[in-house]
């Protein structure tokens, strides 16, 4: 049996494994990026498509995060301008809003500042003569109304977009490939992995037995394949997985402890608004956004942490409810029918904090025991490439520096479709 050599194994095609796929791809490093499923299908489409500082994290102290976000989400209007766009977002402030006139005031400029000033950085707080072209918003007890600048995604095509330039740059990527298993050995890992072809179902020959077959009489057929490939190290990139596929590594690395948050949203049959709406939930004061979404209105989004994850995800009636009421407070004139919603797993590092106040950086896990395996714990969608960069430099002290074949701070992402 002819076995593959790699430098690089990556678990998990969203956009955490996409983006390692591209930096080290275009370092130089030969790259293999595995998916168990469809690329980008799992938590890398259910965020709430921004890419944006994170207002809100200003509250935790994570000033370092913001910087860091503003700074990638200059660069990615850069690169990517056909898929991340700038839009306007209106923070209402009421009577018996948590945060006041003044706290917004003062958020606002420290987010200009670390936003180095460029324009995206400005704000205004919008007159009061200007307050009846916000349509529909609940103007009962409003005191303020301030506008800023952040940007929109869609994060599906977005990953694509990171996934087609590391195939450009030699990274051979494989979806509904499921990893079972890597031992160690002299040169680095053993790693196996199962591809799991689906196929249409069964037909028959007659138009009358097709005209009387019924779906469960054929069967999805999928067709199963076992690889094996040599690899010098492992990117564990799998998301809410994370642990688990530690697990089917050998000799056994030890894990983080993490939690398990849910973040859900809903689509509401109203025409998209021009903007985003950043609201104080009337229930626990934390933010939820109100934002355009395909031509509807999208809100969300909710943080639960779940007892246990079984790698099925959707919004309980809960959270919709809570999303709903969120609505329709803040524009009590509208009854708009529920047309879905959807939800996404994300990791946590373990604490006894609400998850709202939780560090959102990524956690980079390399066990002295296992320098060769990286684990990726939580992170956003808007720092993804810096994430890539950190984990790319470990991968230079372990195996050494290749030849580079370009540099990503200066390659486009364009809508394309993956290879």
């Amino acid at each position: 049996m002819q076995i593959t050599e790699f430098d690089i194994t990556i678990i998990g095609g969203g956009i955490a494994g996409a983006g390692v796929a591209q930096a080290a791809s275009a370092a130089g490093y030969k790259v293999l990026m595995l998916e168990q499923g469809e690329f980008a299908q799992q938590t890398s489409c259910c965020s709430s498509k921004l890419i944006h500082g994170g207002l809100r994290y200003l509250e935790s102290g994570q000033l370092n995060l913001v910087y860091n976000s503003l700074k990638e989400r200059r660069a990615l209007l850069r690169l990517a301008p056909s898929l991340v766009k700038p839009i306007p977002f209106y923070i209402p402030i009421y009577k018996n809003s948590s945060r006041g006139k003044w706290t917004i005031r003062a958020g606002l400029s420290l987010y200009a500042v670390l936003s180095s000033f460029e324009p995206l950085g400005r704000f205004k707080e919008v007159p009061k003569k200007s307050w009846s072209s916000i349509h529909g918003l609940n103007t009962k007890n409003l005191v303020s109304v301030f506008q800023y600048w952040d940007a929109q995604t869609d994060d599906r095509l977005l990953t694509h977009a990171v996934i087609a330039s590391a195939q450009r740059h030699g990274a051979k990527t494989q979806n509904h490939a499921e990893f079972m298993s890597a031992e160690k050995t002299d040169i680095g890992y053993k790693l196996n992995y199962q591809i799991n072809y689906p196929l249409q179902s069964i037909k028959t020959n007659s138009e009358q037995s097709k005209k009387n077959t019924k779906p469960e009489d054929n069967p999805q057929v999928t067709v199963k394949k076992n690889v094996h490939v040599n690899t010098a190290m492992i990117i564990n990139a799998s998301g809410p997985w994370v642990n688990q596929v530690l697990e089917k590594i050998l000799p056994v690395i030890p894990t983080l402890e993490i939690d398990w948050v849910q973040g859900s949203h809903i689509i509401i049959d109203k025409p998209a608004p021009r903007k985003v709406y950043y609201l104080e939930s009337l229930f626990d004061k934390r933010v939820v956004f109100v934002m355009p979404w395909k031509g509807k209105t999208m809100v969300g989004t909710t943080e639960i942490l779940l007892k246990k994850f079984t790698g099925k995800t959707a919004a309980s009636k809960n959270e919709i409810d809570y999303l709903y009421d969120i609505y329709l407070h803040y524009f009590p004139n509208e009854r708009p029918e529920i047309l879905d919603s959807f939800a996404g797993v994300r990791v946590l590092p373990k604490q006894e904090k609400l998850a709202f106040s939780r560090p959102r950086e990524s956690t980079i896990w390399q066990s002295p025991l296992a320098p060769q395996v990286i684990s990726l714990y939580g992170g956003k969608l808007t720092t993804f490439r810096s994430t890539s960069k950190q984990v790319v430099a470990l991968i230079q002290q372990q195996l050494g520096c290749r030849i580079e074949l370009a540099d990503i701070d200066t390659l486009p992402l364009l809508s394309t479709t993956i290879l």
